[in-house]
């Protein structure tokens, strides 16, 4: 397992990459993807709405149960990633790259983890 150096995470698996300063891309971890199986469905979250640090983002479904995504961060949603309500296995193939949702004006930071903090919470759950 792998997990970009770059990107930031917590410990419910879900990670952070920075689009500027003030917006981050949010989606979960490879760990957290191999451990639901195959994604059938993403519920997105809504464009404007508000997210609070460690609180349900959306959900997705996967052959095995239905599992919460939590935000990493607090802040306003001002995208979604549209392409999983058709595609959700891009989370599968890709889970770096498929991002959920964008979220500006963060706040809400301190629990964030790096790369290898990160993998560490991982080797105590393997």
């Amino acid at each position: 397992m792998t997990n970009p150096s770059d990107y930031q995470y917590v410990r419910s698996h879900e990670w952070l990459c920075y689009v500027d300063k003030d917006t981050v891309r949010v989606g979960i971890t490879d760990f957290a993807q191999k451990a639901m199986g195959d994604l059938v469905f993403v519920n997105l979250p809504q464009v404007g709405d508000m997210t609070t640090a460690g609180e349900p983002l959306c959900d997705v479904e996967s052959v095995k149960s239905v599992e919460d995504i939590f935000s990493p961060v607090s802040g306003e949603i001002t995208a979604v990633n549209e392409e999983l309500a058709d595609r959700p296995e891009l989370i599968n193939s890709a889970p770096y790259e498929a991002w959920i949702a964008e979220i500006s004006n963060i706040t809400d930071t301190e629990d964030l983890l790096d790369a290898a903090a990160y993998e560490a919470v991982c080797a105590e759950e393997e």
